[in-house]
């Protein structure tokens, strides 16, 4: 009789322990989730000032203001623009010696009838 209580005594406190250990586990994770839940409101915070930030940066009028105080600019009139019969000539095209191409040489050539590990191989070659 008594080893039996000995051994139900045991019992109890092994599973009082793993009881404590899975509250202890539970609770270190319910903080490190609190941790985090309060780093990502930090960063969307961060993300917010951020996108305010770029938002008055990004402000049309802001950019011309800086592009008048900053840039000597002045407004396009009317002769600047020109017909297009008077653009020049396209350049001459690079000549065949001046740039070379070795997959567009294969290609012009032909490419050899490799068999590959999707096609058969001719009759003739086996």
């Amino acid at each position: 009789m008594r080893l039996l209580h000995l051994i139900v005594v045991a019992a109890l406190v092994t599973a009082a322990a793993w009881v404590y250990k899975i509250k202890f586990e539970s609770a270190r994770q319910a903080e490190r989730v609190a941790t985090l839940g309060t780093d990502l409101r930090r960063e969307r915070d961060a993300v917010a000032s951020l996108r305010a930030e770029w938002s008055r940066l990004d402000n049309p009028a802001r950019i011309q203001g800086l592009a008048v105080r900053h840039l000597s600019l002045k407004a396009i009139e009317a002769t600047q623009f020109d017909t297009l019969d008077h653009l020049p000539e396209r350049s001459v095209p690079a000549t065949a010696s001046e740039t070379y191409d070795p997959i567009g040489t294969m290609i012009d050539m032909g490419a050899p009838d490799y068999p590959t590990g999707s096609v058969n191989a001719p009759a003739a070659a086996r």
